[in-house]
């Protein structure tokens, strides 16, 4: 049962993906600036979680430990975000929803699988089976097939 809340859960995110995007355009046309837009999504997506974190390690009694990451990894993980974001910004009045979240899933699990073989960051080690070469591939031809047909 659990296994199908996370499922359930991975859905409703790719979901909120396919909606982000469209409402970060459409923000964009307002200002007349993808990058405003993208500013404006990180800026009231870090202060709602910063008020969150906040509110979640108090009630738990936790602190965070700020001298624990490398330096690199407090930024990483917002610059890709912040060229993921702005990417569709771009992208989706160009190409369309369907389009832009096929190449994303597409980007997404290539990146995925990649990272599974080398292990990066000191995730399991997940070979490339055929099976998942075969998933990827089909992947590939959806994407183009949702853009080109």
């Amino acid at each position: 049962m659990a296994g199908i809340f996370w499922a359930l859960l991975g859905v409703m995110a790719g979901a909120f993906v396919a909606i982000q995007a469209p409402i970060n355009a459409d923000l964009a046309r307002s200002l007349g600036s993808p990058l405003a837009a993208a500013a404006i999504s990180f800026l009231s997506g870090a202060i709602v979680l910063g008020v969150v974190t906040f509110i979640v390690t108090r009630f738990q009694g936790v602190s965070i430990g700020w001298r624990e990451p490398e330096p690199w990894l407090f930024v990483a993980g917002g610059v890709l975000g912040a060229v993921y974001v702005t990417t569709n910004i771009l992208l989706i009045p160009r190409i369309g929803a369907a389009a832009l979240i096929a190449f994303l899933i597409t980007g997404q699990l290539i990146a995925g699988m990649i990272i599974d073989r080398i292990g990066f960051m000191g995730i399991a080690v997940r070979e490339i089976s055929l099976g998942r070469l075969g998933g990827a591939c089909l992947l590939i031809v959806g994407a183009v097939m949702v853009r080109y047909l």
